[in-house]
């Protein structure tokens, strides 16, 4: 005998599946259709249904996701404000202190400069954080070095 799923609980399995697209590729350029068709849905049912089931817009959610990242990576990597806009997936860094500052209350170079004052750990060098983002490759590379298997 299957389990019976109701309809309401069905709708949130996909929409977590939407949800978890946005977890994992929040740095990319996502749109409202192409979260909607992860999910199944139109992109007006996929809107009212996210909003129903999670308290929030998708919109709303992916800015979330990005300035959550945005914050860790302020307060733990030497990084420019600017390069942190783009690694999370905002293409404005106008658009990114704005909802930055709307979101945690402060511009995010005064974050930085608050987590630094409060003795936060010390920066991971810029170098090492864009290279996480192509780990094989950079061993790779290096003259007489084989990448690992």
């Amino acid at each position: 005998m299957t389990p019976h799923i109701s309809p309401a609980a069905g709708v949130v399995v996909h929409l977590r599946r939407a949800r978890d697209l946005m977890d994992a590729r929040f740095a990319e350029a996502l749109d409202l259709d192409g979260m909607a068709a992860s999910a199944g849905f139109s992109r007006y049912h996929f809107a009212r249904e996210f909003r129903a089931a999670f308290g929030e817009t998708p919109r709303a959610y992916l800015t979330r996701r990005r300035i959550e990242r945005a914050k860790d990576l302020l307060a733990n990597v030497n990084l420019t404000v600017t390069e942190v806009c783009m690694l999370v997936g905002f293409t404005s860094l106008g658009s990114f202190s704005s909802r930055f500052t709307d979101l945690v209350g402060c511009p995010p170079s005064v974050y930085r400069l608050r987590m630094v004052q409060r003795g936060g750990p010390p920066a991971v060098p810029g170098c090492f954080v864009l290279a996480w983002g192509r780990p094989g490759a950079a061993i790779a590379e290096k003259p007489g070095t084989r990448p690992p298997s």
